[in-house]
């Protein structure tokens, strides 16, 4: 028997319970292990002796007199303390014959292997990916890696820095004035992290398809890259890479999203449909007149970007969300815009967030008792299923804690015996049906979703399933157009509405239907999606949807075995639930904006809707998760995740430090506390940059060399760090002038040969052109019906063996309707006929 067929039959919130992880991660890839723990996993921390790394990962406790005991030195880091709990830790030393015999055997009592790096712990001990599918043939191992095993970069040394610079995310953060820069806080290994358990659980469902183990590598690079939302293939579509220009985004027309309040900062977008909405709040304050009434402002946007006739320029829009923001404090703005359905969102600290009423009264702080404190709050589970939060309660383990334990259920004769899981022969696939491209290996070939979901976080949970067969359905309406529709980059400035590449980005391999859900004919096909579906994915308004379509209780009688998944800024069951709005207003909330730019300057923030980056990662592990318990049990549940409360799993470290020490995580531009220097310096050409990390001292010699040893570098307090933070300054104008001179591809090379982490900060067009990805075959490039052959970007991680990535271009806009209508829904002719004649047809 499969160990994870063990699962209890009431266990919707451990849905991959009777699964075992041996996580042999550091700071690097441990919230991918750590996300399956939340899910219900048994997650094994194997530690080398002295304890992993990852314990001194900052953010570090603040040590006080009473922090001197072990206890207290094995939970130092609140990092670690945030992406361990809920694991059991066990050391094991290679070295030591009995310990790799333990090793071995846990092997063939687990479900997944999961490390850091390249080569990676395991290679270091000598053994090798062939070794666990000789003790286990159905284990899944997964490395999270800097670029992948294999490349021209893969052996490249990599930090926080040269990663968001190679990946392109710095090159969209900051201001053009000055030097681009990386959040302040770490984010590409939190995001690589996360990345890994959905890389994982997909690798699973391969694996049970054709009874054999996989191999799975994540790159942080490409984790970044998709960060980048609209900016990642700009280029080869309308000929020009997106810059970084703070707050100020390239959406309908270029705007701006910060505002000064009477408090502090908001975030709000000034466009037509939110100027609709705040309308007789701007005529309150004198700030519009009644001629304002007289636009169309639903439609506003598109015809003001295609250059139509409009009453008002996108400026005098926002002169009057200026006017407003300045009159009132951040409280008063998020209440009032939220009760007119639009959202001025506050940008909070993590200081403000531990106050956030909205996330008290969801129940989202977890208290754990640490050593050498009377406890803190770590952040909740990011999702509930069934209305119970996903997680337990058991805190961040101690060095060893659980090692006499483990060791003994190694020992067991039900553990040391091949495991069940490996047994009998590979469930057949599903067939696949007339819309796959008929590879067998396809791990959701003949699975169904229904995709009611807009904007980027369901869109790009459904393309999980999609691009990896499944039959995904997205619902759309001409009345009410996708917003990624109508905003850039469109293929050669065409503004249209199947020329957006923002829209093709997140709909990859999908259908779509255009159904107008107004009337009475377009919700009886609506409510025929679900019937049909297997899985059904909304990102409305909690209960927009189940008002105007279904209900879960309608959902459950329509068909009773679906997995449903809500999707939405804030979620049901708190006082701002009803908070409309998108990712760059969730990241607001979330604390992000403070955490990214210069500390002489405002909040910049990470580039758009940062959230839609973070959420889509940790929903899609959930829901492979429920897919799979539902295959096992035949059971449906209805999964719920805010943004917000996602994005915080991303901000759970410096939520603890706050916590615990009352330290306030900000922005510092390009600046850790323990490298030096470390910066973003100029090279040759317009607005070319290169990222340089010097993590030590001997790297710090090297650096030195590669100058040619000028005088000034030679100084004796520059040998250690504490002497180059103090003059972090005079050294970083000194580097500013050596790199000034080169060719930052050049530049890159030659640190990188030297064991320096450096990377080119990279643009669009760059990335189009990148050598790893050119190797890994990142990008697709797919025929459009309308667009022609454009580049969509892959998976970020690779599964070996298996040739997968977006399987045909994004829909135009009800492309599917007729088929999907009469192949998939099985309605007549006469009865498309009919539906049409209703309206519900667009």
């Amino acid at each position: 028997m499969d160990p994870l067929d063990n699962i209890a039959p009431d266990s919707a919130t451990a849905p991959i319970a009777g699964s075992r992880v041996l996580d042999l991660t550091d700071h690097r890839g441990e919230l991918g292990p750590w996300m399956l723990a939340e899910l219900g996993a048994d997650v094994i921390k194997i530690e080398p002796p002295g304890g992993s790394s990852a314990r001194s990962a900052l953010p570090l406790r603040v040590s006080s007199g009473a922090d001197t005991d072990a206890a207290s030195a094995d939970l130092r880091s609140w990092q670690f303390c945030a992406y361990n709990s809920n694991k059991r830790a066990v050391v094991l030393d290679f070295d030591n014959t009995d310990d790799r015999q333990v090793f071995e055997r846990l092997v063939r009592s687990a479900d997944f292997v999961y490390e850091s790096g390249v080569p990676g712990t395991l290679a270091e001990a000598g053994v090798r990916h062939a070794d666990l599918r000789s003790l286990n043939d159905r284990v899944v191992h997964v490395q999270v890696t800097p670029f992948g095993l294999d490349g021209p970069r893969s052996a490249d040394p990599a930090s926080e820095l040269s990663l968001a610079a190679l990946g392109g995310a710095a090159n969209m953060q900051g201001v053009y004035e000055r030097a681009p820069v990386k959040a302040s806080i770490a984010q590409a290994w939190r995001h690589a992290g996360a990345e890994a358990a959905a890389a994982g659980l997909m690798a699973h469902a391969r694996m049970r398809v054709l009874g054999d183990g996989q191999h799975v590598a994540v790159s942080a690079q490409a984790a970044m890259t998709w960060t980048l939302l609209n900016a990642m293939e700009t280029h080869a579509i309308c000929g020009r890479d997106f810059q970084r220009s703070g707050t100020m985004v390239n959406l309908a027309a270029p705007l701006q999203m910060r505002y000064r309040t009477r408090d502090g900062w908001a975030i709000g977008v000034a466009r037509g449909v939110a100027t609709g909405r705040l309308l007789e709040w701007y005529i309150e304050e004198g700030l519009a007149d009644e001629s304002w009434h007289d636009e169309d402002w639903d439609t506003y946007d598109l015809r003001a970007s295609r250059g139509e006739p409009v009453s008002r320029t996108f400026d005098e829009l926002y002169q009057a969300m200026v006017g407003l923001c300045e009159r009132h404090t951040n409280a008063e703005l998020l209440e009032r815009s939220v009760e007119l359905g639009e959202t001025i969102a506050p940008v909070h600290t993590v200081a403000d967030l531990v106050e956030f009423e909205h996330l008290r009264v969801r129940d989202f702080w977890r208290p754990v008792e640490l050593a050498g404190t009377s406890g803190v709050e770590l952040a909740g589970g990011p999702a509930t299923i069934d209305g119970v939060r996903i997680g337990t309660r058991r805190r961040p383990p101690l060095i060893d804690e659980h090692g006499a334990e483990i060791r003994a259920e190694a020992g067991s004769a039900e553990v040391t015996a091949a495991p069940g899981g490996a047994a009998g022969p590979p469930e057949s696939a599903p067939e696949p049906n007339a819309w796959a491209v008929g590879n067998s290996e396809l791990p959701f070939a003949g699975l169904r979703v229904a995709d009611f979901s807009w904007i980027g976080v369901g869109p790009i949970t459904a393309k999980s399933l999609a691009d990896h067969g499944a039959t995904v359905v997205r619902i759309e309406s001409a009345g009410r157009i996708d917003g990624l529709r109508a905003n850039p980059p469109f293929k050669d400035n065409v503004i249209d509405v199947d020329m957006a590449h923002f829209f093709g980005t997140f709909n990859t391999s999908k259908l779509s239907i255009d159904i107008d859900l107004k009337t009475a004919a377009g919700v009886d096909i609506a409510r025929r999606m679900i019937a049909w579906a297997d899985v059904v994915v909304e990102s409305w308004t909690p209960g927009t949807f189940a008002r105007n379509i279904a209900d879960d209780d309608l959902i459950a009688e329509l068909n009773p075995n679906a997995i449903v998944v809500h999707t939405s800024l804030l979620a049901s069951g708190g006082p701002l639930s009803r908070m409309g709005g998108f990712g760059y207003h969730a990241a607001a909330i979330a604390g992000f904006y403070p955490v990214v730019g210069w500390p002489d300057l405002p909040p910049d923030g990470p580039y758009l809707a940062y959230t839609d980056t973070i959420s889509p990662r940790i929903i899609t592990a959930t829901l492979l998760a429920a897919l799979d318990r539902r295959r096992r049990t035949g059971k449906g549940c209805v999964i719920e995740a805010a943004q917000l409360e996602c994005g915080l799993q991303f901000l759970a470290p410096e939520l603890a430090d706050y916590a615990g020490s009352g330290t306030v995580a900000t922005r510092n531009g390009n600046r850790n506390p323990d490298v030096a220097p470390q910066g973003v310096y100029p090279c040759e050409g317009e607005d070319r940059w290169c990222a340089i990390t010097i993590g030590d001292d001997a790297q710090w010699k090297t650096l030195v060399g590669l100058m040619g040893a000028p005088e000034w570098a030679q100084a004796a307090e520059l040998s250690t760090l504490e002497g180059r933070l103090a003059a972090h300054d005079a050294i970083d104008d000194e580097i500013s002038a050596w790199t000034g001179t080169q060719d930052a591809v050049n530049l890159e090379r030659l640190l990188a040969g030297a064991g320096i982490a450096a990377g080119m900060v990279q643009r669009s067009s760059d990335l189009l052109a990148d050598p790893q990805y050119a190797h890994s075959g990142f990008h697709r490039w797919l025929e459009h019906p309308r667009m022609g052959t454009v580049p969509y970007s892959g998976h970020q991680y690779q599964i070996a063996g298996y040739d997968h990535g977006p399987r045909h271009a994004a829909p135009m806009l009800g492309q599917h309707t007729y088929d999907v209508l009469s192949s998939e829904l099985g309605l007549s002719d006469e009865q498309i006929a009919d539906a049409a004649a209703a309206g519900a047809l667009g």
